[in-house]
């Protein structure tokens, strides 16, 4: 009962790897999968944190095809040329050209000072044409009469404003 059991739960996880695994060729196409990839997704990105994608860069084609059998033997009757190959069929970039500056710095610079120039022109807009004009209170006068007659009142003498104030020398205090 057990090995019919075991049997049928073989072949019914050998039916759905067949399945994904043709899923997986139609996403890939004739690339080699060679390894898990990041999140276990089977898909190519050049990452510097994950150096290893899941499948080759380039579709397998017989000349790569070719450099690969010549790669299984001795690496010292490979050419420069043929082991740059072999490394672009697998990889996209080099580790120096993911690091490369793209220079997307001043773009973003360049935005933001845009935005900036934009925000201060319509603050301005909105100064000029939006907002009514300061009322008659907020002249230097008044604020020294209204703070003169804090004063004579003795509002708040134990923390606000006029505690501050020394009333024997009629001064503020330092």
């Amino acid at each position: 009962m057990a090995n019919r059991l075991l049997s049928l739960t073989a072949r019914q996880a050998s039916k759905l790897q067949k399945a994904c695994m043709s899923s997986v060729v139609s996403k890939t196409g004739n690339r080699e999968v060679v390894g898990y990839g990041f999140n276990g997704q089977i898909n190519y990105a050049d990452r510097v944190d994950f150096p290893m994608p899941a499948v080759r860069f380039l579709e397998n084609t017989p000349d790569i095809l070719a450099l690969r059998e010549k790669e299984k033997g001795d690496w010292k009757k490979l050419s420069v040329e043929e082991k740059k190959a072999l490394y672009r069929a697998s990889f996209c970039q080099t580790f120096a050209e993911m690091k490369a500056p793209t220079g997307q710095w001043k773009s973003i610079v360049g935005i933001t000072l845009l935005i900036s120039s934009l925000s201060l022109w319509v603050y301005m807009a909105m100064k000029k044409f939006v907002y009514k004009p300061l009322p008659v209170t907020f002249d230097e006068d008044r604020v020294q009469a209204q703070l003169q007659r804090m004063i004579d009142l003795r509002i708040e003498p134990i923390e606000g404003l006029t505690s501050k104030y020394d009333y024997e020398n009629n001064r503020w205090k330092e």
